[in-house]
């Protein structure tokens, strides 16, 4: 297979990770005989910092070419002001919504060679194989702002059209799993929540009548992913309760650095980034963790390009680095010598 792979590395430690993410489709590239081309492209801050907007056109052009988009990450002290007009958030928020990315899936599957790293007990932690699915493009990081000199408002809006297609991916998400889908809201005091959920039930019960529906308030949910997360299967949201609850489950991993994603459309194009952030205060210095990125790889070859045994392939050679006990700093146990970013990279580069 050809394909092109926009490479966006971003700010801070998204240039390492995606580094070793890139080295690793290379090395799928070349055991299963596929032609990768990667065309890197500025965006965010480092865009910024070359005189230039957080997305580029030339960036985004690259974007909509590509066949899929590895992403890193954003964000840089040097631009924190959150009441700046141009910051390097934006980069994010505008390609999902040029891209029509609206559907963010975020698997957390605990491995048992990193229970330790989980502040959760290790009885908790067996059997947890969960999907978070967030709705991308709508709510409140969308909605008219409004900022007053004693007052600010965000809106929250929705429509029929935006809930019914994310309910649908993961209704069909659910029917190749264990056939469970969690909707989440806050129906007990938000209009959004009630339209939420009435939209959910309407598409289950039409569309998708042999997957179980069940729907949780959004701080229950919270507690429920601490308590008894093997319960879960696949979570469906809104955009603000997503990106909370999504990063919460991380816990259940061990580590943010170990979270892949993967933002899809309509298309088989999609944008994949770990959801660790940039981490300006180790960039640089060769410790971050690349398996999220690298995961976020495989799912780019799962869902992009069609490639299911490629996509096993990293994420086998993944576990076994993990299993050697081949483990970054924000993983590793105490007293242990940690790997750096291309070390760990290595150890995931010689198993594929």
């Amino acid at each position: 297979m050809k394909a092109r792979i926009a490479v966006l590395p971003g700010d801070g430690v998204g240039p390492e990770v995606t580094a070793e993410a890139a080295r690793a489709l290379a090395a799928v590239a070349e055991r299963f005989r596929h032609d990768f081309e990667f065309v890197e492209a500025p965006v965010g801050a480092a865009a910024m910092d070359a005189g230039q907007e957080p997305l580029p056109p030339a960036t985004l052009a690259l974007a909509r070419d590509a066949d899929a988009v590895l992403f890193g990450a954003i964000g840089s002290p040097r631009h924190a002001d959150p009441a700046a007009k141009t910051r390097p958030e934006q980069a994010i928020l505008g390609l999902r919504q040029a891209l029509g990315l609206f559907a963010n899936l975020r698997p957390v599957v605990p491995q048992a060679a990193l229970y330790h790293a989980s502040p959760l007990k290790e009885s908790l932690l067996q059997g947890v194989d969960l999907m978070i699915v967030r709705e991308l493009t709508g709510g409140i990081y969308f909605g008219r702002r409004v900022r007053e000199a004693d007052a600010a408002s965000d809106e929250c809006r929705y429509s029929n059209a935006e809930i019914e297609r994310i309910a649908r991916v993961a209704f069909r998400l659910a029917g190749a799993r264990r056939g469970r889908v969690t909707s989440v809201d806050k129906a007990n005091v938000l209009e959004t929540s009630r339209l939420w959920r009435e939209v959910v039930a309407r598409v289950a019960c039409e569309e998708f009548p042999a997957v179980q529906l069940e729907h949780q308030l959004v701080d229950s949910t919270a507690m429920l992913l601490l308590t008894r997360p093997a319960n879960f299967d696949v979570l469906v949201t809104e955009n603000l309760f997503g990106d909370i609850l999504s990063d919460e489950a991380a816990a259940l991993a061990g580590s943010l650095g170990l979270m892949p994603s993967a933002s899809l459309g309509e298309g088989r194009r999609g944008l994949y980034e770990p959801i660790h952030g940039s981490a300006p205060d180790i960039a640089g210095r060769g410790i971050a963790n690349p398996y999220g990125a690298i995961a976020s790889a495989a799912l780019l070859l799962r869902h992009s390009l069609g490639l299911e045994r490629e996509a096993a392939a990293i994420e086998g050679a993944l576990a076994g680095a993990i299993a050697a006990g081949v483990l970054t700093a924000d993983i590793a146990p105490r007293g242990a010598s940690p790997a750096g970013t291309r070390a760990a990279g290595d150890a995931v580069i010689d198993r594929i």
